[in-house]
């Protein structure tokens, strides 16, 4: 029997999930480059600040009021489980270390989850004033325009880009210069918004959340592109994420694949 055709996502919920995010940027800026702001460490070390916590809390907030039977999993909180069968996954502020350093290109994830996975996906670059979204059969819009991946065939050139090369091995940096693609650090949502608008041709996350990853899946297949793991798992919960064009998808994933075996199996680079 054939597997059922997911629906079509909902324009409204589409809208309202843009209005969300973009209401979480705006609470953000208030904080960007304010002298003001105090930033902690959590258990694991990484940063968080009041303007995560904030906006967490408005769109978690205005989620209660608009649908309370909808669960909701973010960063900064603990889930709340719903009955509705959707869940809204969100970020407050991708890209903490870019916030609280005055870099522009954090963003404002949020994503919606039915039965047959991500409906909706928002990544929205309040310093920019740049909101890319999709919806499943909707297609994918960066500010109102129709967005689309690159037709970039050769991963010679390509520009890949990530939010940093701290958890990248030896073998899979050298691995992808050898091919000739250029490497960039234009990273976390901002690179995905890149990749889905054509500028980039491929975004790599080899350690990332479902927070993290959430809108991907959607935004990125109705780019034209393509979103797995690095392991090539389609979904956006398995704890890496890659996201190209579609065309350089398998090449690069082989690449990577094959530096990452280098690594384990102890064989250095050079």
């Amino acid at each position: 029997m054939a597997e059922p055709t997911a629906p079509t996502a909902d324009p409204d919920l589409v809208a309202e999930a843009v209005e969300l995010a973009r209401a979480a940027g705006e609470a953000t800026l208030r904080w960007f480059r304010n002298d003001e702001l105090a930033v902690d460490r959590k258990g694991d070390g990484t940063p968080v600040t009041q303007a995560d916590r904030e906006a967490e809390r408005l769109i978690r907030a205005e989620l209660a009021v608009r649908h309370p039977d909808d669960g909701v999993l973010g960063e900064e909180e603990p889930e709340t489980l719903g009955t509705s069968g959707r869940r809204w996954i969100l970020d407050p502020i991708d890209g903490t270390k870019a916030f609280t350093h005055g870099v522009p290109l954090y963003s404002n994830l949020l994503a919606v989850e039915d039965d047959h996975g991500i409906v909706v996906g928002v990544i929205n670059i309040p310093a920019l004033g740049e909101t890319v979204w999709a919806g499943r059969g909707l297609g994918c819009h960066c500010n109102g325009q129709p967005a689309r991946v690159s037709t970039v065939a050769s991963v010679a050139d390509s520009y890949i880009t990530t939010s940093g090369f701290s958890p990248w091995s030896d073998q899979a940096i050298l691995a992808l210069q050898d091919t000739g693609a250029h490497l960039r650090t234009w990273g976390d949502g901002y690179g995905y918004v890149l990749v889905a608008t054509g500028r980039v041709d491929a975004m790599v996350d080899p350690v990332a959340e479902l927070y993290d990853l959430a809108p991907m899946p959607v935004i990125l297949a109705e780019a034209g592109g393509r979103f797995t793991s690095l392991d090539g798992e389609d979904g956006p919960g398995h704890g890496s994420g890659i996201a190209t064009n579609g065309v350089l998808h398998e090449s690069i994933l082989a690449t990577l694949g094959g530096a990452e075996a280098a690594a384990r199996a102890g064989v250095r680079p050079g």
